[in-house]
């Protein structure tokens, strides 16, 4: 709702004895309605600001409406399950679906696929022309940091899954739950920043006690789901390519990733500069060695190279943030054996 800006400057009034306020500005109370009273409700942050807002009212508990997606039918595959994942990543609790026309077997399986694939989600009515998902994950229980580590674990896994792929051109059977499991935790892990972007205290709780931490938090996920993307494609494509000379190198290549993405991940969550840079100055000299393997002979269009060396890249972004992590925590840097 849009209300004319209020001056922002308000004097501190005495209030009794010991105690002082402060006047609400009147659109902003006009607005949200509040009569004397009224109660309010506000969240205090680590730089000293106030979020305030109404308090509901007493013994009556929110319920969203369900996101509602309608349509004259759905009969593009694939789109309805994009569309469901887009409403959770964003943060609805309830997606109902309408069609004038019943969905058809294929469709109604495509949607109960959808809900397995999301941490939390089932689907809780089922009718011809309706159906209704239901998230029953409660936002505050699921850490940025725990996530951000579960997807460090599951890549790890996932990479040597992929060199066992590249050395003996046979997809693991462990690969398509790995892959399952990461997309479910990456789903998460994008609702938790939508969710906490409009809720400080929320985000605070989740493991971001500045809401800024939220954009470093943000390129983390995104490094996060470009590794994974990497990795499936070097999982296909050395399951099916015939053997060719430097497949040892590439598996050590993976092998060096994958420690690589330990060392960042712990620099990110426990900022310290010294181990920062030591991550940040592996993640370049991977990259490094994974340009030069892809520039050897007639080796610099393939598939498994480029990919490996996308993925080094975004190891190369997680140190970044480990740096930036590092650097915000102290007000100086000496480096006592710089070249």
């Amino acid at each position: 709702m849009a209300y004319p800006s209020p001056n922002r400057e308000r004097r501190i009034l005495k209030a009794g004895h010991s105690s002082i306020a402060v006047t609400l500005p009147k659109p902003w109370a006009e607005a949200m309605n509040l009569r004397p009273g009224d109660i309010v409700v506000f969240d205090q942050h680590n730089d000293g600001t106030l979020f305030l807002k109404p308090a509901p009212p007493a013994g009556v508990a929110p319920v969203a409406a369900p996101f509602l997606l309608q349509a004259r039918s759905f009969d593009t595959p694939g789109l309805l399950t994009r569309l469901v994942i887009g409403a959770y990543r964003v943060g609805h609790d309830a997606i109902e679906i309408r069609t004038d026309t019943p969905l058809s077997a294929e469709r109604l399986e495509e949607l109960q696929t959808a809900a397995r694939g999301l941490l939390g989600v089932s689907v809780v009515a089922q009718d011809p022309g309706r159906v209704v998902l239901q998230n029953f994950i409660d936002p505050s229980k699921y850490g940025l940091p725990q996530l951000v580590q579960r997807m460090k674990m599951i890549l790890v896994a996932f990479l040597e899954e992929a060199g066992d792929s590249v050395a003996r051109h046979r997809r693991s059977k462990r690969l398509p739950s790995l892959e399952e499991e990461a997309s479910k935790v990456l789903a998460l892990l994008v609702r938790q920043l939508f969710l906490g972007s409009r809720d400080w205290s929320l985000a605070r709780r989740i493991g971001s006690p500045d809401p800024r931490q939220l954009l470093e938090w943000r390129v983390v996920v995104q490094a996060l789901e470009e590794l994974t993307s990497e990795l499936s494609i070097i999982a296909r494509e050395g399951e099916k390519a015939p053997r060719r000379k430097g497949e040892g190198e590439v598996v050590t290549l993976l092998t060096e990733i994958g420690l690589g993405l330990r060392q960042s991940v712990e620099a990110i969550m426990h900022p310290e500069l010294s181990s920062a840079c030591e991550a940040y100055s592996e993640a370049l000299r991977l990259r490094a060695g994974a340009a030069e393997s892809r520039g050897r002979g007639s080796r610099a269009r393939d598939p498994v190279l480029l990919a490996a060396e996308r993925a080094s890249r975004g190891l190369a972004t997680l140190a970044e943030v480990a740096l930036d992590r590092a650097v915000a925590g102290v007000s100086e840097a000496i480096f006592l054996d710089a070249p």
